[in-house]
């Protein structure tokens, strides 16, 4: 059960982030603008539920990508760790935007009904790819699955639904973020959503620099065994 919750830990750390529900559900409103509130919760349950079958695949599948094209495992830590460790960097120098009521405002148009039957068709692109869930996700969910390669069944099938509870958990987040994103566009202090993402953004910099490291570390143990 330890291995369960840590790797639920790590992908929720990580993920998080980079999904950031509440700056996503920012631009979610943006490009859904002054629509009833049944249509923004209509959206967000279709997100959510194809935010976690997009995981759920590479998931599943990673591995067998890798696989197919030759990629060792400590190749895609220490790749994939570096990406990690940038994007988190690049989150934690991110400058602050404070925009103001009235620009809040000014980028909700309204809605006509052709276009409300136009938002339904865009559940998955670009709602679920690339707004919630971008590139930087599928390169964090990849490396995160592959890494769990180096344990014993028992162990890698307990990493994985770990995994899983953290994508379940994060895409219930996006359904409350995205599907009351006109409330909390009035209500969140922007100051307060940049403090946590610095936080976060802390821990998703020392999760890639330690996954680089476990690469690092095993590729330096085979040269000195083949010396």
């Amino acid at each position: 059960m330890f291995l369960l919750w840590k790797y639920f830990a790590l992908g929720f750390s990580a993920l998080l982030p980079l999904i950031n529900p509440l700056g996503s559900a920012l631009i979610f409103l943006g490009l859904v603008g002054a629509a009833p509130i049944d249509i923004y919760r209509g959206l967000a349950r279709r997100i959510a539920i194809n935010t976690v079958i997009f995981f759920a695949v590479i998931q599943l599948i990673g591995s067998y990508l890798l696989g197919f094209f030759g990629i060792s495992l400590p190749i895609v830590q220490v790749s994939g760790g570096i990406v990690i460790a940038m994007i988190g960097w690049a989150l934690l120098n991110q400058p602050d935007s404070t925009p103001s009521p009235e620009k809040t405002a000014a980028a909700v148009p309204a809605v006509t009904p052709a276009e409300i039957a136009s938002l339904q068709q865009k559940a998955f692109y670009p709602f679920t790819f690339p707004i919630t869930a971008g590139p930087g996700c599928i390169v964090v969910m990849l490396t995160l699955s592959v890494h769990t390669d180096q344990t014993t069944l028992e162990d890698k099938v307990l990493a994985h639904v770990g995994l899983l509870i953290a994508v379940l958990l994060l895409s219930a987040l996006i359904y409350l973020c995205y599907a009351y994103a006109p409330k909390i566009a009035r209500t969140i202090s922007p100051a307060t959503a940049h403090g946590i993402l610095r936080v976060v953004a802390f821990i998703l910099l020392c999760i890639g620099v330690q996954i680089a490291w476990n690469g690092l570390s095993n590729l330096f143990s085979k040269l000195l065994q083949k010396s």
